[in-house]
């Protein structure tokens, strides 16, 4: 049931795009700058693009999860629904973006919300989702908050990814936060040093952590 349903997942983006091509017109919204000015139009079909490398992500993520479960039954649990919150991510990014072709958007700034807040909306929420896995996972080459520091034995591995995970969830919320409090670039900057910060942040306590045991 879980494998059905991550299929799905992974290829929702796809089905979707084909009910919507009849709907959309022949030449879409490409790509837009940083005014959020649409600066090349394309084919309707370049809509296929994106779907496609969300079959592909699903893919590694299952051929992850697999060896994950050579490790740990945890962590291949883990990777294996960390796929399918990024096959949800894939799939809201992408009804974004055919809403905004479907309506021809001149300009993304027009819409309450642009895909940049939504962006990072998505990613505090699987920030905060992913946190919460952290301190159950088991010592492993694939996931986690992983230094050489806090690979050194199981203590500093339990303690780093303990703090870890409270740490990415709280930079999760701050990251969602951003998504709705700023405005595009404003949103993806903050969000970007937020991230940037709590990295630097973990790596010096898994460090501390490995001198003290």
């Amino acid at each position: 049931m879980k494998k059905a349903i991550y299929f799905l997942l992974m290829f929702l983006p796809l089905l979707i795009t084909f009910c919507a091509l009849p709907f959309l017109p022949e030449q879409v919204p490409a790509h837009y700058n940083f005014e959020g000015e649409v600066d090349r139009f394309g084919s309707k079909y370049e809509t296929l693009i994106f779907p496609v490398c969300t079959i592909l992500m699903g893919v590694f993520m299952l051929w992850m999860a697999k060896i994950g479960e050579k490790e740990s039954e945890k962590n291949g649990k883990t990777v294996f629904y960390t796929g399918m919150g990024i096959s949800v991510w894939f799939t809201v990014m992408h009804c974004y973006t055919l809403f905004t072709d479907f309506k021809n958007a001149a300009n993304l700034y027009d819409f309450e919300f642009d895909i940049n807040q939504i962006f990072c909306i998505l990613l505090g929420a699987g920030m905060v989702i992913m946190g919460c896995f952290m301190p159950k996972l088991k010592n492993n080459s694939l996931i986690g908050l992983r230094t050489s520091w806090s690979m050194k034995n199981d203590i500093t591995w339990e303690k780093s990814q303990r703090f870890g995970g409270i740490s990415f969830a709280v930079i999760g919320v701050l990251t969602a936060l951003a998504g709705v409090l700023l405005e595009s670039y404003a949103a993806m900057f903050v969000a970007l040093g937020l991230i940037i910060i709590d990295a630097i942040i973990c790596v010096i306590y898994s460090y501390k952590i490995a001198k003290k045991y």
